[in-house]
């Protein structure tokens, strides 16, 4: 089973520098890690946990499909608030 992870450093300050979170958006889940590696290894263990409880409970586990990451430009958006 493979399910995608995206990456994405933290910025607000709520962790040391460094940190990353990783969202498994077909899971509607997400975990932090320090570094790139840290954040795929704390999503990769939230993964196998979460499918755990899952079938301890006979429930359902979602198989991702398909998954496309995309960015957006959204200009002046700022400037109207």
């Amino acid at each position: 089973m493979e399910y995608s992870v995206l990456i994405e450093k933290i910025n607000d300050g709520s962790l040391p520098d460094g940190y990353y979170y990783a969202h498994i958006p077909a899971l509607d889940l997400t975990t932090h890690g320090m570094g790139i590696q840290g954040a795929k290894t704390a999503a990769e263990d939230l993964i196998y946990i979460w499918i755990e409880e899952k079938l301890a409970h006979a429930e359902p586990i979602p198989i991702e499909s398909d998954s496309y990451y995309s960015k957006i430009e959204v200009k002046n958006a700022l400037q109207s608030a």
